[in-house]
């Protein structure tokens, strides 16, 4: 005859596993949703100057403020299982010693939320309310993930180890973003297609050149 401790441990086992096998199951249903990024990007306004790029730089040096225009759309990101979105832009180039090494500066970042978890988000209470009427009798609010930015403020300034950046070749910024679950694995911008997950379309610029430093009046 099992006592009340062994008939408790049975009952959380089966609790346990059962919750376990829904979190898989869960997790692989993103699979089914398709998912089909894609995006327009490039540089409105470029500026390199001498000075200290953060307030705690020790010191001065080169660093680029890139201006940039955005028209991305990433709600197929957006399902059941979407927790929120990480989206970035970065600035690349190669390094001129011609070597194959890549370098990558974030120059802006935004957090999307999914409508489910909007506290998540600090926002005002007029906000709040709106983010939660725009949602209402949807289960995925189709305006999460379309992005529209014109003449964008980078939130942050490009610079490099050596101290110049200025008269640079061959930039390009990119577009990328994360993809955070409620239950699963985190998954980023792919290269190629998998399965219903299509790769980020376009959300390349073209090659640029970044100025001289601009000269001080």
């Amino acid at each position: 005859m099992h006592n009340a401790l062994t008939r408790v441990q049975n009952t959380f086992g089966l609790f346990t596993t059962t919750a376990f096998i829904v979190g898989i199951l869960v997790a692989l249903s993103d699979f089914i949703a398709p998912r089909t990024p894609s995006g327009v990007i490039k540089p409105n306004e470029l500026k390199v100057v001498m000075g200290r790029p953060h307030y705690y730089s020790p010191k001065k040096e080169e660093h680029a403020s890139i201006r940039f225009s955005l028209d991305a759309d990433l709600s197929s990101l957006f399902n059941w299982n979407t927790k929120q979105v990480f989206v970035y832009v970065t600035a690349e180039w190669p390094e001129s010693d011609g070597s194959d090494v890549m370098n990558s500066v974030v120059i802006w970042d935004s957090i999307i939320t999914a409508p489910s978890s909007d506290h998540l988000s600090n926002v005002g209470p007029a906000t709040m309310k709106k983010l939660k009427r725009s949602a209402e009798g949807k289960s995925i609010d189709p305006s999460r993930g379309l992005l529209k930015l014109k003449n964008q403020r980078p939130k942050y300034q490009v610079t490099h180890p050596s101290g110049k950046i200025a008269n640079l070749e061959n930039v390009k910024l990119r577009l990328h973003y994360s993809v955070q679950p409620w239950v699963g694995i985190l998954t980023w911008n792919q290269d190629s297609d998998l399965f219903k997950w299509s790769a980020l379309k376009g959300a390349v610029s073209k090659a640029f050149s970044l100025p001289s430093v601009k000269a001080k009046n």
